[in-house]
């Protein structure tokens, strides 16, 4: 082979190790939940799916904020019912209304 072609199956495999080293970066992917071809493909694609609506969440809002506090953000507040944009521009928190529950009593 030329040294040319050497060179570009060289960089062509540095563009292949830079993608895995963004996703281990990024993505946060700790460990599989599958061991098949489809579980590890499903699992990366919602985690890029993720990161690319937060990334787009980031852009509308023209937040501060880097990708990575956004993520642990709404980690931490997974379970409560907040304002999103409130909650990323750090407003107060509006509290919002909840349906109430009807409870029927036995006799």
């Amino acid at each position: 082979m030329t040294a040319k072609t050497i060179a570009d199956i060289y960089k062509s495999r540095w563009q292949i190790e830079l993608f895995f080293k963004c996703i281990k970066q990024n993505l946060k992917i700790k460990s599989f939940v599958g061991t098949s071809k489809n579980a590890v493909m499903t699992q990366i694609g919602v985690a890029i799916c993720m990161y690319l609506m937060i990334a787009y969440l980031k852009f509308c809002g023209q937040l501060d904020l880097s990708i990575q506090p956004i993520i642990r953000l709404f980690s931490t507040h997974l379970f409560e019912r907040r304002d999103l944009w409130g909650l990323l521009k750090k407003d107060p928190p509006d509290p919002i209304e909840t349906q109430v529950q009807i409870q029927f009593t036995f006799s």
